[in-house]
């Protein structure tokens, strides 16, 4: 983005645009779902710099869920957690060190549903540039920025594939140097991409 304005309309724009719930499963449609499943909410802080980089977390490798996957900054809902917005910046003060006092609210991409049963609520937030994170090393094993000019460029998706439960699944992934970018987090953040498009 040539300036913080651009950036701000960009973003505005995908988070208006952005009208469709996504999920693990939009790429592999005969994965039948109990349909008596429950939900558990969540929320991620899908942070952007002014200067125009996403900040992302690579998870602690001993984690119980999603172990040394590429992630935002997030995760469910608490109870004295006042709303998912509240959920997304609580976690990233947590996970990443960051001030919540600092991170401008701009809005909430449509929720994302994930194969261990939560519905994610993506919160976008601007911050400052030139903030210094600190992972937290219980979940985080490293910060890193992404540019969201990647990140916009529909070309630099692709689609691949594994087994899981006896079913192929597909899936976004959102290749970027060493870091592999796959699954719900390349999901959500092609979903930006789509909405700013």
């Amino acid at each position: 983005m040539s300036n913080p304005d651009d950036l701000e309309r960009v973003l505005h724009r995908a988070i208006t645009r952005a009208r469709h719930a996504t999920s693990d499963f939009d790429l592999t449609p005969d994965v039948a779902l109990p349909p008596q499943r429950r939900l558990r909410p969540a929320a991620v802080l899908v942070a952007v710099s002014q200067d125009g980089r996403v900040v992302l977390t690579k998870r602690a490798t001993h984690l119980k869920h999603h172990p040394g996957q590429i992630a935002f900054a997030g995760g469910r809902k608490e109870d004295w957690d006042a709303d998912l917005v509240d959920t997304a910046l609580r976690e990233a003060q947590e996970e990443i060190g960051l001030d919540p006092a600092v991170a401008r609210v701009l809005g909430t991409l449509p929720t994302h549903e994930t194969v261990t049963n939560f519905s994610v609520t993506p919160v976008v937030a601007l911050l400052p540039p030139g903030l210094t994170f600190r992972p937290e090393p219980g979940e985080v094993a490293e910060i890193f920025e992404v540019p969201l000019s990647h990140v916009l460029q529909p070309a630099n998706f692709r689609v691949e594939g594994r087994y899981w439960n006896g079913h192929r699944r597909q899936y976004y992934t959102l290749p970027y140097g060493p870091f592999y970018i796959w699954g719900a987090t390349a999901r959500m953040l092609r979903n930006l991409a789509e909405g700013a498009a």
